[in-house]
């Protein structure tokens, strides 16, 4: 989970913390970055991720919009053609989608169309995943819908580290980085050490080890997959957690060398399993490890159906019982 290299600069924050420290290390390092959405100026984001950043870098560059999702994106690319580097929030998950036109048919493709010669350094932010008690429309998985269209980078942190680091590596990428933050986990603590050296961003990474089964997440799903590890490991079942932090492109490398050594892998996440990225990661794991597991791949995900209303999402949301109940069928096999 940390740095490649520490410098010893460190403070504890919360994942909201880390990410305004990390956007507002981006406009100060380069005048191009701009941050857009609704109400991220004065009132400084629904979850204050851009707290105080209108306040000391103007209104010329952390810009409030009007509620038309379509529209800000649309702006995004405009400027980004024209030299900046916007960074948008989408307010929650289920808005995005009237930008989905905007992401998949002209943010997506226009590298490829120009055969090289645009590029467009656009990082848009999402809040996504349940577990906050919201109405209709707040608590949506998406990622699956970007990870499949080419051209764009899906990304997610876990923690604030991750955090803190991703959303400036993002930001400083000229690929368009659909940039998804796990808005149940924006209060989580940790030391980040803002002075060191970061990892590669689209890299997956071990986060604890161990050898009787592997397990994969990314976003939300990292903090429940180490809460039943430590479970197991009660019990005497030592379970590697990787997150993947990128799911477009997807770091198989990491995954590789433990199912290798494993035999065993379970792929967790809230979105429905079905068609969902543990279907892809379970496909690639099989192709390039089949002789070497001991089981099939199993997936724990969200249903196939619309998210439930807030009063039963935790009978929806992946949690450590259904974590455990997937490793003990695995190792049963």
């Amino acid at each position: 989970m940390a740095p490649a290299q520490s410098t010893g600069t460190t403070r504890q924050m919360s994942m909201v913390q880390a990410l305004n420290t990390g956007l507002r290390r981006s406009l100060e390092s380069d005048p191009k970055v701009l941050i857009m959405g609704e109400d991220i100026g004065k009132l400084g984001g629904v979850f204050r991720v851009t707290d105080g950043l209108q306040k000391d870098f103007g209104e010329d560059r952390v810009v409030d919009t009007p509620l038309a999702e379509s529209g800000i994106v649309g702006t995004a690319i405009g400027l980004a053609l024209a030299g900046y580097r916007p960074v948008v929030e989408i307010q929650f998950d289920g808005f995005v989608f009237p930008a989905f036109d905007q992401i998949v048919t002209q943010l997506a493709k226009m590298h490829a169309r120009s055969l090289g010669y645009v590029r467009l350094p656009i990082v848009i932010r999402i809040p996504f995943g349940g577990g906050i008690g919201a109405v209709e429309h707040h608590s949506e998985s998406p990622e699956a819908y970007f990870a499949h269209t080419a051209g764009l980078r899906v990304v997610s942190c876990s923690n604030p580290v991750d955090a803190y680091w991703m959303i400036q590596q993002a930001i400083a990428s000229d690929d368009p980085v659909i940039f998804l933050e796990p808005k149940r986990r924006y209060w989580t603590k940790a030391e980040v050490d803002t002075a060191a050296t970061p990892g590669p961003l689209y890299d997956s990474r071990v986060v604890r080890s161990g050898d009787a089964c592997t397990l994969v997440a990314y976003g939300p799903m990292v903090a429940t997959c180490l809460e039943a590890a430590a479970a197991a490991a009660e019990e005497g079942r030592e379970l590697e957690v990787i997150d993947l932090r990128s799911v477009s492109p997807l770091g198989f490398d990491a995954i590789e060398e433990s199912v290798k050594r494993t035999g065993h892998l379970v792929v967790v996440h809230e979105a429905p399993s079905f068609l969902g990225i543990g279907a892809e990661v379970a496909a690639t794991v099989t192709e390039r490890c089949f002789y070497h597991l001991q089981a099939p791949v199993l997936r724990v995900g969200g249903y196939h159906t619309p998210y439930p209303p807030s009063r039963v999402e935790e009978e929806y949301l992946p949690d450590l019982d259904r974590v455990l109940d997937a490793v003990d069928r695995s190792l049963a096999w």
